[in-house]
């Protein structure tokens, strides 16, 4: 069975508000092999960042940078064809992804979220799902909350869960 062509997302916020992602990673898959990756800092609306003792990102780091308005439409050109999102705790990326959508008046992708955190217990039967220890069982690297390292673990464990599914599929 062929994998299908997903992209997985995660995001490092700035605040809790509406537009606050101040950096953003996505890693495309075709076929079960990463095909791209991206990385992309983001100035948040407000002058001040918020979490920097778990991202590590700060003001100055990201003072220059596009504002989720003008790094998204260059960045959404990566969910073409894509079958679905994947992501680790889906629902808080999906909230970062659609409100930063709607602060900036752009329209959000009409993709399904699939989440890595449901799938590492249901499909691949680990617990505790965090990431960190998901990776850690799985032997995946992961530089935890810097952006693109998540995203790429978040795909490896789609992949594993993808594949899991259908050799459980496949089994008489």
């Amino acid at each position: 069975m062929a994998l299908p062509t997903f992209v997985a997302i995660d995001f490092e916020t700035a605040g809790n508000y509406p537009g606050a992602a101040c950096a953003v990673g996505l890693v495309r898959v075709e076929g079960g092999r990463i095909k791209r990756r991206i990385r992309q800092l983001i100035r948040p609306p407000r002058r001040y960042v918020a979490y920097t003792e778990i991202h590590g990102i700060t003001w100055q780091d990201v003072a220059d940078k596009p504002d989720f308005g003008q790094a998204w439409p260059v960045l959404e050109p990566m969910l073409e064809g894509a079958a679905f999102l994947a992501a680790h705790n889906a629902g808080f990326d999906r909230a970062v992804l659609w409100g930063a959508c709607r602060h900036f008046g752009l329209r959000p992708p009409q993709l399904e979220f699939r989440c890595t955190v449901r799938l590492a217990r249901r499909v691949l039967g680990i617990r505790p799902a965090h990431l960190a220890h998901v990776c850690s069982v799985l032997g995946i690297d992961l530089n935890h909350h810097e952006a693109l390292s998540d995203a790429e673990a978040c795909a490896r464990i789609m992949v594993a869960a993808l594949k899991a599914e259908s050799e459980s599929a496949n089994m008489p």
